[in-house]
């Protein structure tokens, strides 16, 4: 008997209807349904079901990967990276998660963590990435950037974007960054809108730690973390980045070319 989590965005179900149908479906073929998020879900499932778009399905897979819980995305906004299943094959897709007729897509993520006076403030994980970034009616920041202890550069801009292969067709993609196949093990440190002659990723091993200084006071500086959690810093803050120990576990019902999916995606956006 399989023990499934059910999460959904209500603002994509907002009555439900289709949530509900998903659960008297997988009651009717013997499993258990926990539908509160809290621990109990993460700790209790075999597989965590998300309705939603990409944006719940990052936020899930964030708390999903602590306990090493796969992840079954249901698409249910636009096309996405990450969702695996459109909505109109939902109980073809939970009846081979049910049978266990599918693969993990290990996904890295990314460790940050926030120093204040010498001492851990906030740590965080990602999946996409960590964003440092200056508020809307801020001056450019100045942000003093190592790598593996080695200065590469004090980055005058709006922000700087440290991204996991993940995020690289995220934030990271319209500030100039490369796109990497998320198998790839690697992190990118991307610089937004540079006052300089060069603007240009830098692509260092998943091995590598990325250190980031504030050296800005009285300005209005966010650490953003997938674009879903976020903390104010303070000038003499460093922003500490690695490779994290988690990783998200996506669930993969057909093997789908990334390509693929890439191509789809961008000719979506060309659309808009």
């Amino acid at each position: 008997m399989k023990t499934v989590g059910i999460i959904t965005n209500e603002q994509k179900d907002k009555d439900l209807k289709i949530t509900n149908a998903c659960i008297d479906w997988l009651k009717k073929e013997g499993c258990i349904v926990i539908t509160e998020n809290n621990d109990k879900l993460y700790f209790a499932s075999d597989f965590i079901v998300v309705l939603g778009g990409d944006g719940t399905i990052l936020n899930v897979a964030r708390k999903a990967s602590i306990y090493e819980k796969p992840v079954l995305g249901i698409n249910m906004g636009r096309l996405g990276f990450l969702a695996e299943v459109e909505l109109k094959d939902l109980y073809k897709a939970l009846k081979i998660a049910i049978d266990g007729d599918y693969t993990i897509d290990k996904r890295m993520m990314l460790e940050c963590k926030l120093i204040r006076h010498d001492e851990v403030l906030q740590e965080y994980h990602s999946l996409n990435d960590i964003v440092i970034t200056r508020g809307a009616f801020s001056r450019v920041i100045h942000l003093r950037t190592y790598i593996d202890g080695e200065i590469v550069d004090t980055y005058s801009s709006d922000g700087l974007i440290v991204s996991s292969p993940t995020g690289s067709t995220a934030y990271s993609l319209s500030a100039g960054g490369p796109i990497v196949k998320p198998d790839v093990h690697l992190i990118i440190v991307t610089p937004i809108c540079p006052h300089s002659l060069y603007n240009r990723s830098i692509i260092v091993s998943a091995d590598s730690q990325v250190r980031v200084d504030i050296l800005d006071s009285n300005l209005d500086i966010m650490l953003t973390v997938d674009g879903q959690v976020g903390y104010k810093l303070e000038k003499g803050d460093s922003v500490i980045i690695k490779k994290s120990k988690y990783e998200s576990m996506l669930i993969r019902i057909e093997k789908k070319s990334f390509f693929e999916l890439l191509r789809n995606k961008l000719s979506e956006i060309n659309r808009e």
